[in-house]
């Protein structure tokens, strides 16, 4: 329609990641005697995806899928402190304790696998074999003397693939080292604690870019696409940290767009139930897309930094310098509902949230 303008507007954020010095998470990693794991961590997943997360992290640092890490999470009655699932800190704040709770619990692994392989334990794995857990299920777990080639030095000992490695090529499960550590030899529970703060917060950096439509009869403003381009670290999981920038930025559409508790002069509030007061639906939603920018953050886990509030941050302006890009015409305030962007394109002032003379 003649009536209708596109724009496209751009704008640059930043923000933090966790409150530096304040914030505190603490993780507990224990080894059973399958080889599997279980982490038990303060912070809440909300719905950011935290528990894969942090399990991941743990996961790497030991050698195995994620599945093989079983995750407890907010109950106080059994899991340690941690200040709280907010201000962008679980990955950085949480994830650094499970890592370093796991990097203890592995230090445990190559000291218990180092004194087996002292002893004869492990079988060389041939290098074609792709299921190592399988192939050593046939192979004899009895020490062999023959096998010693030398002392194995624990920091020699890799982890990988559910297993412990020697330099030599030899291999012993997880499974096993478990089972010796609890059964068979100065036994002990392989279990590690740990906290973490941090007086850094690393900034992530995004550009959100908007298109939109106009109406200039009407004042209604169509967001058609939202593109944002976040630098979080390392990004541990990509699926969940694309679904944070899509989800923050939907809903920073709302209140740039349409989300509005509407007031007279004598503070009376004119939409006081939920069916008038207008969010975004999904069959609404506009086009979203997502690009993360990886860099390495040296202060947290495995590179990573905030993702989770970010999105918030740029949609108002971006939207805003779309419809000017698209009418020629400046918006300093939101949300930009048909009426107030009528009245600004007409230059008819909105007096709605002038104070009432008294």
């Amino acid at each position: 329609r003649p009536s209708v303008r596109r724009g496209i507007g751009v704008a640059a954020c930043m923000h933090g990641t966790a409150i530096a010095g304040l914030d505190m998470g603490a993780a507990s990693v224990k080894m059973n005697d399958d080889g599997s794991f279980n982490c038990l961590v303060g912070g809440t997943d909300i719905g950011t995806g935290s528990d894969t997360v942090v399990g991941q992290i743990v996961a790497e640092t030991l050698g195995v899928p994620l599945e093989d890490v079983i995750m407890y999470s907010s109950d106080t009655d059994m899991t340690p402190f941690d200040t709280g699932a907010y201000a962008s800190s679980t990955t950085f704040i949480t994830g650094g304790a499970a890592k370093k709770a796991a990097e203890q619990v592995r230090a445990q692994i190559q000291s218990v696998a180092a004194r087996m392989f002292n002893k004869g334990y492990g079988v060389v794995v041939p290098p074609e074999q792709i299921d190592t857990v399988e192939y050593l299920k046939h192979r004899p777990a009895m020490p062999d003397s023959s096998a010693a080639r030398g002392e194995v030095k624990p920091e020699d000992v890799r982890l990988r693939n559910r297993c412990a490695w020697a330099p030599d090529g030899r291999a012993i499960t997880l499974q096993q080292v478990a089972l010796f550590a609890t059964h068979t030899e100065e036994q002990h529970q392989i279990i590690a604690v740990a906290s973490h703060m941090s007086y850094e917060s690393p900034p992530p950096f995004g550009c959100q870019m908007a298109e939109v439509e106009v109406d200039t009869e009407t004042g209604e403003v169509t967001v058609t696409k939202l593109v944002m381009a976040v630098d979080c670290g390392v990004a541990i999981n990509p699926a969940t940290a694309s679904g944070q920038i899509e989800g923050g930025n939907l809903q920073a559409c709302g209140y740039a767009h349409c989300e509005e508790m509407v007031y007279d002069a004598q503070g009376r509030l004119h939409n006081p139930r939920f069916g008038l007061y207008r969010i975004y639906s999904a069959d609404e939603a506009p086009e979203l897309q997502s690009i993360l920018v990886q860099t390495y953050e040296p202060s947290g886990p495995y590179g990573a930094k905030a993702v989770a509030e970010i999105p918030m941050d740029g949609v108002a302006p971006a939207v805003a310098n779309a419809v000017y890009h698209a009418t020629g015409v400046r918006f300093y305030q939101i949300p930009l509902t048909p009426e107030r962007v009528w009245r600004r394109l007409k230059g008819i002032e909105d007096k709605r949230w002038l104070i009432a003379d008294t």
